[in-house]
């Protein structure tokens, strides 16, 4: 029986093994999984499982990169949605239509195979959705309502409507067609990949973990599946904590996509027996993901689709040497925030920093100041000259400098040559 493992940051923790074992029960079976690659791939993209030069060096391992944020709407997503819509239609059902919660990709993915396949699709999503994913609604034909301040307001809202509307109710993650679609990412990639080690994949609701992990350990048990989830959303470690279902209370995160409340039952007990290591990433470590795909792979994904790298760039994920799959799950950035995630991720990647200088308030502070940054060689990309809200001594001013570094070793020449010249400081993190 696989343990569960948890990093947060550099820490690991194992958490107790539980006492359970495979279920030939469920309704969600390697067969279901290969019935429902059959039924979709007249229509879903096979993506490419692609060799990583860049990132094996940087993670240390041989690394493939599972592109499936290059489907049509931009997410895994389009496979369970496909594969339930189908089966529906050939069920003779959801002809009054169907609805939804998300907070975007499983949004996007129903209003599309719902316009193709001639089915009405109304999505109810939280208010702070991404402008970019819920343009893309609009512009697939479906209804969109946009209710609450989280993913379970929308969900509540959604299966009131439902019910006054006789309406299907598709849930985005807790359902056996739609974790047999997502299940169809597993097949290809050990078709794509066959000697594979490990599988590294985002963890929200648990319908994609559920799918892959159901896939491949019924074709190759050896395969170390790991799931990751944000510090700031952890719901399926604190699940498995207390080994049952736990609904937490979710932190605001770059992965977007996975801040969800309440892990799925059915997909946390296809989960618990197949899981061999969950992660704990924090945001920092999230946006320096996004910007390493960015920069190395020419790839842009949303935090959701980057949580697998930032797992595989920790030490402590032990995939030193080892062949390994990251599952890129999506892409849907919203370009309006882009920028500033960029930018954090420069400052986690020691590229950025920002020092705050307490000087004295006569002529020349200032650039002896600026040159001592130069002469570092730090570029000085923004500086502010406050005398109003500076220290208590009306002779002193602060003087803050945020500048492009080449690394941390970088900051740590110019956090030394400000010592050297006697000037207080203080620097941003």
């Amino acid at each position: 029986m696989p343990a569960y493992g948890s990093t947060e940051l550099a820490e690991v923790r194992l958490l107790p093994t539980a006492d359970f074992s495979y279920n030939s029960k469920m309704p969600v079976t390697l067969q279901s999984i290969r019935e429902a690659r059959e039924r979709i791939k007249d229509v879903i993209y096979h993506s490419a499982c692609n060799y990583s030069l860049s990132l094996s060096r940087l993670c240390n391992a041989e690394i493939y990169c599972k592109l499936d944020h290059l489907q049509v709407t931009g997410s895994f997503k389009e496979r369970g949605a496909r594969n339930k819509l189908k089966l529906m239609l050939e069920h003779g059902e959801g002809k009054a239509g169907v609805i939804a919660a998300s907070a975007g990709n499983h949004a996007q993915a129903l209003a599309y195979h719902g316009q193709d396949l001639g089915i009405p699709v109304t999505v109810v999503m939280p208010k702070w959705a991404p402008l970019v994913k819920v343009s893309n609604c609009r512009s697939f034909g479906a209804t969109i309502l946009l209710h609450g301040e989280s993913y379970e307001d929308a969900k509540h809202e959604a299966l009131q409507l439902a019910k006054e509307k006789s309406l299907t109710y598709i849930p985005g993650f807790d359902d056996e067609d739609i974790i047999a679609g997502q299940g169809t990412l597993g097949l290809e990639i050990l078709e794509d990949v066959p000697d594979v080690e490990a599988i590294v994949v985002p963890v929200g609701g648990g319908g994609l973990l559920a799918g892959i992990a159901t896939a491949v350990k019924a074709l190759k048990p050896s395969v170390r599946i790991v799931g990751v989830e944000p510090v700031n959303a952890p719901t399926l470690h604190e699940s498995l904590k207390l080994g049952k279902v736990t609904r937490i209370a979710t932190k605001p995160t770059l992965a977007d996509g996975l801040a969800i409340a309440e892990v799925g039952k059915l997909c946390f007990d296809l989960i618990r027996p197949r899981l061999d290591e969950l992660l704990l990433v924090d945001e920092p470590t999230i946006a320096r993901s996004v910007l390493k795909l960015l920069e190395l792979e020419k790839t842009m994904v949303e935090g959701a689709g980057a949580v697998p790298l930032a797992a595989a760039m920790n030490p402590s994920c032990n995939l030193a040497g080892k062949k390994v799959v990251l599952v890129l799950c999506g892409g849907n950035i919203d370009v309006t925030v882009l920028s500033r995630i960029i930018d954090r991720g420069l400052a986690a990647d020691g590229r950025l920093c920002r020092v705050t200088a307490c000087v004295g308030d006569r002529p020349g502070s200032l650039a002896r100041l600026t040159a001592i940054l130069a002469s570092t060689g730090a570029s000085i990309l923004d500086i502010a000259h406050d005398r109003h809200f500076g220290p208590a001594d009306p002779a002193l001013v602060t003087i803050t400098a945020t500048c492009e570094t080449r690394d941390f070793e970088h900051i740590k020449e110019i956090e030394s040559a400000l010592q050297a010249a006697g000037i207080e400081f203080t620097r941003d993190t």
